[in-house]
């Protein structure tokens, strides 16, 4: 099932479901978040809640999309109650994306990097048998729910950013329930959007490099994935494509399980507090910076899957931060 939040033309958020080329109010629920919950406490799916509630509009997704009406597939009330993190070097493939980026200096050619070794260590436990704890991933932390753009939505790149590229990966997207234990919604696409050039600079300022805004959606995909995905992610400049790649992903393309990656993240009871919300990012092989690509302010980013109906897009925008050094005052 394939759901989105949108506002109305009253300005007022609601959760659809899509069929065909129309999305299906779901009567009932102002958000995707009070649904989740209404499915926790009744004990039972989003799908089965979805199908026992009536239809109390339509509207055209075409529409929404072109009016910018479509919002992340899920939200909290408090911004600050929603975390929002990813997990790196999970994807065949990735390692060599990021050891080209942070090939030591010195050395001997035969050394492994730390990212290798990390990378290694996936792949000889990223994969446990079931009820086994598997080796743990890298994770960083990109901000709370306000970091999140809307589909169709500006990202910015701050003035003080080197870069500003896309990541196209899989979300998955949890609310933690009354009893402090977490709930998988579904999975979602996203654009991470990170700063690759500070990033190369030393391999330690990646938790720098992660602090920017990111896109999620537009659609949230109910149930379990296949395990082989194979999307396409593209940076369109004017009318020109610029830069075009497959990406695959789904776990037959990783070397760290899903349960794991989600049993690493979740393991810390302050991520398990009552009533937040998480959007975790899944880690991605494809990079158009890999490829020697530098986006421009204007460009516009966009990554499709189909499992996943329509494309997420975004386009490129300069900040201009206000902030500068000496403002910080002392009381």
């Amino acid at each position: 099932m394939r759901l989105i939040q949108y506002v109305d033309d009253r300005g007022a958020l609601r959760v659809g479901r899509i069929e065909g080329d129309r999305v299906l109010q779901v009567a009932g629920f102002d958000s995707m978040y009070e649904l989740a919950l209404q499915a926790i406490a009744r004990g039972t799916t989003l799908e089965a809640l979805v199908e026992a509630s009536a239809t109390a509009s339509e509207e055209s997704y075409e529409e929404l999309r072109r009016s910018l009406r479509v919002r992340p597939p899920l939200t909290h009330p408090d911004a600050a109650h929603c975390l929002v993190s990813g997990t790196g070097l999970t994807h065949l493939g990735s390692a060599e994306t990021r050891d080209a980026m942070h090939k030591k200096l010195s050395g001997s050619a035969g050394d492994l990097t730390d990212s290798m070794r990390l990378f290694k260590l996936g792949l000889e436990g990223g994969k446990p048998a079931p009820g086994e704890v598997g080796v743990q991933p890298e994770w960083f932390y990109k901000g709370d729910g306000s970091v999140l753009v809307n589909p169709g939505a500006p990202l910015t790149r701050p003035a003080f950013a080197l870069d500003g590229g896309e990541e196209p990966e899989l979300v998955g997207l949890y609310v933690i329930g009354p009893d402090a234990v977490p709930y998988r919604l579904g999975f979602a696409l996203g654009n991470e959007f990170s700063d690759h050039v500070m990033e190369r600079q030393n391999y330690l300022y990646l938790a720098h490099s992660k602090l920017r805004q990111c896109a999620v959606g537009p659609e949230l995909r109910t149930g379990p994935l296949p395990p082989h995905l194979e999307g396409r992610s593209r940076i369109r400049r004017g009318a020109e494509v610029v830069w075009e790649k497959p990406f695959f992903t789904g776990e037959a393309n990783m070397c760290h399980s899903l349960a794991n990656l989600e049993y690493h993240h979740f393991k810390y009871s302050e991520h398990r507090r009552p009533l937040d919300v998480h959007l975790h990012f899944f880690g991605t092989a494809t990079l158009s910076f890999a490829d020697s690509v530098r986006v421009q302010p204007g460009d516009v980013f966009e990554i499709e899957l189909a499992e996943f109906g329509a494309p997420l897009t975004n386009t490129l925008r300069a900040g201009d931060d206000t902030f500068t050094v000496g403002q910080v005052r002392a009381l």
